[in-house]
């Protein structure tokens, strides 16, 4: 399956990446791409959403990690949406759900972003 990433702009330092398909060994290098593009450009906030992500592998993960440290070591942070229960899991089982901010919502992310999300 492939994966899609679309990239919107929430504020002049957050960005969105909402995420379709398998976070795998075959699809983490585009999305760690993306992640390090973003941060290239300055953002310091940004957030992932994985509502639309049907399956998410040790490679994925280890991808979130590393857009979780270099967004953090500029001194933001990575919020992730992940309402569904498949996906929710895989970062309690790992522990991780105590390393990542974890929203339900899209609205919920945009409450933490600092500053405050523009309208978009």
């Amino acid at each position: 399956m492939e994966l899609t990433i679309d990239n919107d702009f929430l504020s002049a330092n957050a960005r969105l990446l909402i995420i379709e398909g398998e976070i795998d060994v075959y699809t983490s290098p585009s999305l760690r791409e993306q992640v390090s593009s973003l941060a290239l450009t300055g953002i310091n906030d940004l957030v992932i959403d994985l509502a639309k992500v049907k399956f998410l592998d040790s490679t994925g993960l280890g991808v979130l990690i590393g857009a979780l440290k270099r967004m953090r070591e500029a001194g933001g942070n990575l919020y992730l949406i992940a309402p569904a229960a498949r996906i929710l899991r895989i970062f309690e089982i790992t522990g991780l759900d105590k390393s990542f901010d974890i929203c339900t919502t899209l609205e919920e992310a945009k409450t933490k972003v600092s500053p405050a999300v523009e309208n978009a």
